[in-house]
């Protein structure tokens, strides 16, 4: 019989006030999609087989029930596939908000678990696919912990 020891990874115990990960939100088409970047390399995130959930997007028109529905299920999606807390998000909808109907979105995504970092419609963000944009911008405005900022370079 052979015996192996199983070790958690270095480190200590993660800090539960540390700011999680950050995504893209793409909000502007019939279903949402969720990207993740590092490093500027995104990709878009999917549920498990077994575990598929549509993003139906509602419209923009919509209570603050339907759109804190979709921040959930896009919450859900990335912290399952990513597996770590996420607490950040850009978000991008078809298209500019009005100011009580961008303040709606805000107070859904605070609801569902989110800090935006922005709201943003699709053509304000580089070309390429939105979603994966939108996560390369969420990277760039996510807050940095201890260990993610540079070294000091005194």
């Amino acid at each position: 019989m052979k015996l192996f020891q199983i070790e958690e990874p270095d480190g200590g115990p993660v800090d539960p006030a540390a700011p999680g990960a950050a995504v893209g939100i793409d909000a502007s088409g019939r279903c949402a999609d969720v990207s993740f970047s590092i490093g500027g390399n995104a990709l878009v995130l999917f549920d498990r087989d077994g575990f598929e959930r549509i993003l139906d997007v509602p419209a923009m028109a919509a209570g603050k029930q339907a759109w804190q529905a979709l921040f959930e299920g896009a919450r859900t999606r990335a912290e399952r596939a990513l597996a770590r807390p996420v607490t950040h998000a850009v978000i991008v909808v078809a298209a500019r908000p009005g100011a009580c109907t961008a303040k709606h979105l805000m107070e859904a995504a605070q609801r569902a678990g989110l800090e935006v970092l922005r709201l943003a419609e699709a053509g304000e963000l580089p070309s390429g696919p939105t979603a994966e944009a939108a996560a390369r911008l969420a990277e760039d405005l996510a807050p940095r912990t201890e260990l993610d900022a540079p070294p000091d370079s005194r």
